[in-house]
């Protein structure tokens, strides 16, 4: 691949906040004018899985998948310092320091703010957006800091077999430690669900397309697509802002409320992985990708367990969506800020 298999960020990228912004308000707004609608909505599930919600989650994730290619996992071996800062701080520190960030501030700072059993769901909807890596974006924040498009493939490649693995296992521990019961079948049927299904299904198309190792066919397929990406987030949006509507008007803080904890953690694990390869000496177009990667989130993964977990009304899944309102901006800001200490690296 080269960067031109990497397609720019388009208008729906570059102002995602600004769309997720107007499908809250527009969320909200349907939810109190038409609630009945939102409620049967809500009803149409089976084993505990909405259906409606389901079909977003997955008109959202499969276009991401596509371009997950596993064929460069044989390039593990090259320059291993940018994938060892990564993998770190992905799964030993950012899942971690999300957990202790929500109790600090559910249980402590903002203590009588928050219901207490609200104030739980806050934090395991913390945890799940700590525990997901991002998979997709990340080709995004590579690019805007001219990254190494090969080397970045190769650390969302093995971040995605690793999360088969691991975001089952670390979820359940960390909901465990903050006391927070998660039955073990729903939290594996998610990951079937929202990470392996579709994953395969990336794998098949791309093999499709790629059998006569044509890129410009997987390019051309994934341009088409990219659209009904965004546009299942944004529907998600609006599903979720209207089944919480009520809460949100009574409460309006808590959004607020939500995005502290999770600006702290978004600066702080990238100020932590982009100085530790500015200490090892990591080449710029490795260091700066390795950092974004690690600081951003795959929040439609975190959104989907969320919603299997807790319900489309919990408090789960209001922090997880309150994750998507700011992941945008502070990523857009890491990424200026990466390329103006680019000259501090080799």
């Amino acid at each position: 691949m080269t960067s031109k298999d990497i397609s720019p960020m388009g208008l729906f990228e570059r102002y995602l906040s600004i769309w997720v912004g107007l499908c809250i308000l527009a969320g909200v707004g349907l939810g109190v004018a038409l609630p009945n609608q939102f409620q049967t909505i809500a009803e149409i599930e089976y084993a505990s899985v909405n259906l409606v919600v389901a079909v977003f989650i997955w008109i959202m994730i499969y276009p991401m998948m596509v371009n997950v290619d596993f064929a460069s996992i044989k390039d593990i071996g090259k320059k291993p310092k940018g994938l060892c800062i990564t993998l770190v701080v992905n799964w030993l520190i950012k899942p971690f320091t999300m957990a202790v960030l929500g109790v600090l501030f559910f249980e402590y700072l903002f203590v009588g703010l928050v219901e207490p059993q609200t104030a739980k769901e806050y934090i395991a909807g913390m945890i799940l957006l700590g525990v997901a890596p991002c998979t997709a974006m990340v080709f995004v924040w590579s690019q805007l800091v001219r990254g190494d498009v090969n080397y970045t493939l190769v650390q969302v490649s093995v971040n995605d077999i690793i999360m088969i693995f691991a975001f089952a296992p670390i979820t359940a521990f960390l909901l465990g430690v903050t006391n927070i019961i998660v039955p073990w079948e729903t939290l594996f049927i998610s990951v079937v669900l929202y990470v392996v299904i579709p994953l395969m299904a990336g794998y098949f198309t791309r093999k499709g397309l790629d059998s006569s190792s044509n890129n410009e066919r997987i390019e051309s397929f994934t341009s088409k697509i990219k659209p009904f990406s965004i546009m299942g987030l944004l529907a998600m949006v609006v599903l979720l802002f209207g089944f919480q509507a009520q809460t949100i008007i009574d409460k309006p803080l808590v959004i607020a409320l939500i995005a502290i904890p999770l600006l702290i953690q978004s600066y702080g694990v990238f100020a932590v992985a982009y100085g530790w390869a500015y200490l090892w000496k990591v080449p710029f177009s490795i260091a700066a990708p390795a950092a974004l990667i690690g600081t951003s989130n795959f929040f439609e993964l975190a959104v989907a367990v969320a919603i299997s977990l807790f319900g489309l009304n919990s408090g789960a899944a209001l922090a997880t969506v309150v994750g998507v309102l700011v992941e945008v901006p502070v990523m857009l800001s890491l990424v200026a800020i990466a390329n103006c200490t680019r000259k501090f690296y080799i």
